[in-house]
């Protein structure tokens, strides 16, 4: 299989499994923030944020250095593997101690103490599987990952109809993420063994140094990262209180399930990228083209969407007591088309051993965003925080763009300019569609929606003739493996 059949073939996996897994999380989603109601669900998603910071120190970039290595040798495989668990294993018992030590000075007690020591727990738990999934994805053998995702969604979702039904609080929601993390990190170490043959016990200390050294970077940029799209919730907790972070993060999760689409590109492409980056700089050239199109004609008509259904979409799910959501959703599902398009320049930095970039860049813009949410929330809460991210993402754009073309590949800027028009005028054909048609049932209206739009983007020649034979080629791809088994 050639490496767009492969590269295609992930993404067509990985795609398939993250709709079903955002079908899961979206019923998640629903039963949970409906059950516990905008306090208790602010009380969960502000432990979510609080736990997800300290688990950086769990992974510092490791798993990103193992796809990149190991795609270029998969001889490494088990060194990767084995010793990233050992040290993991290390910075575990740190976290834990130094997410303990800050919760407890930091006054919080009863419920609030619980959850936040349950769900440190569980993100051990992910930091662990993450790295069977980093040497499924430098196998490009996507399935096995795809199947843990839907596996993990499945769970939290049982779980939550059964705490329902028993009447149960919030501590008892924090267990359920541990819970379905712990099964799932047994799934992958069973496949690592079975299918890969892997987890070969091979601790080589003179190996951890200079690894770390290398993955410093991947981590310092995992590290800004998770800053960044956590410390909104933690400073609207501090200044506006839990309800005003249940607005805001019920909206927030909703729009940034969408990340599954360029996480999923990411994921495909990286092993393919880096391999190019030693054998073809042109063909490395091309799939970030291609990265960057797709991500565009994606993330646009994505964003019109929303912004004109987000009225009627968040009472449907949420129910009207998370009202003031619909601003949340509608600011930001913009910053959402800026992160699709980032999404290629990252990995094109990371593919190219130039990953120091993007940890300067997310540093500076962690910076940023903080002193843009701490002018704005005060006096316009969770609105401001949505602002703050549209802003932050449109900056951040406009720097990797700038170092893409300094360093690496200069970007024809008519080239874009040309799609870029051509995609806002089908997104534009589709919005008066939706804005014309405002009592037709929801589903029936996005999926005509779709349609329109791809086929006004077809009839203006913005899908070229290489997109349809990729697509084809998946296609047979897919059907060929039904056909073997």
């Amino acid at each position: 299989m050639n490496t767009a059949k492969t590269v295609g073939k992930n993404i067509l996996v990985l795609f398939i499994s993250q709709i079903v897994s955002m079908g899961i999380g979206f019923f998640y989603l629903i039963f949970s923030a409906r059950y516990l109601g905008p306090e208790l669900f602010g009380l969960l998603t502000f432990a979510l944020a609080f736990t997800g910071i300290f688990g950086l120190l769990l992974d510092l970039g490791l798993n990103n250095l193992a796809i990149r290595e190991v795609a270029r040798d998969k001889a490494l495989a088990n060194a990767y593997l084995s010793n990233i668990t050992f040290i993991k294993v290390v910075m575990a018992v740190i976290t834990f101690g130094l997410t303990a030590v800050v919760a407890y000075s930091s006054g919080y007690a009863g419920e609030k103490l619980a959850v936040i020591y349950l769900l440190t727990l569980s993100t051990i738990f992910v930091a662990f599987t993450a790295s069977f999934y980093a040497i499924f994805q430098s196998f490009e053998r996507m399935e096995y990952q795809s199947v843990g995702a839907i596996l993990s969604g499945l769970l939290l979702l049982t779980g939550a109809v059964i705490l329902i039904a028993r009447s149960a609080g919030v501590v008892a929601f924090a267990a359920i993420y541990l819970i379905s993390n712990t099964l799932v990190l047994g799934y992958t170490f069973f496949i690592s063994k079975g299918k890969f043959h892997l987890f070969k016990v091979e601790v080589d200390l003179d190996f951890w140094r200079p690894t770390i050294r290398q993955a410093l970077p991947f981590g310092l940029s995992g590290f800004f990262t998770t800053i960044y799209f956590w410390i909104d919730s933690l400073l609207l907790s501090l200044i506006q209180g839990n309800q005003a972070v249940g607005w805001y993060n019920a909206g927030y999760r909703l729009v940034f399930s969408l990340l599954f689409i360029p996480t999923i590109f990411s994921a495909a492409v990286f092993p393919a990228m880096s391999r190019f980056h030693v054998s073809s700089r042109d063909s490395l050239k091309l799939m970030w083209k291609k990265f960057i199109r797709f991500m565009l004609i994606l993330g646009i008509p994505i964003a019109v969407g929303t912004t004109l259904l987000a009225g009627r979409v968040v009472p449907l799910i949420f129910g009207e007591g998370y009202a003031p959501s619909i601003a949340v959703v509608q600011l930001l599902i913009w910053s959402l088309v800026f992160i699709f398009v980032n999404a290629a320049f990252v990995r094109l930095f990371e593919s190219t051993n130039k990953q120091i970039v993007v940890t300067k860049i997310t540093g500076l813009i962690v910076i940023v965003n903080v002193a843009i949410n701490l002018v704005l929330i005060p006096k316009f809460s969770y609105v401001g925080a949505s602002v703050a991210i549209l802003i932050t993402e449109a900056i951040a754009l406009v720097i990797l763009f700038f170092l893409a073309e300094r360093e690496l590949y200069v970007v024809k800027k008519t080239e874009v300019a040309k799609i870029v028009l051509k995609i806002i005028f089908s997104s534009a054909v589709m919005g008066l569609f939706v804005a014309y048609l405002p009592t037709l049932n929801l589903f029936l209206v996005i999926v005509l929606a779709s349609l329109l739009y791809f086929g006004t983007l077809y009839v203006v020649k913005g899908i070229e003739k290489e997109d349809i034979m990729l697509i084809k080629s998946i296609l047979q791809v897919r059907s060929g493996t039904r056909k073997t088994k």
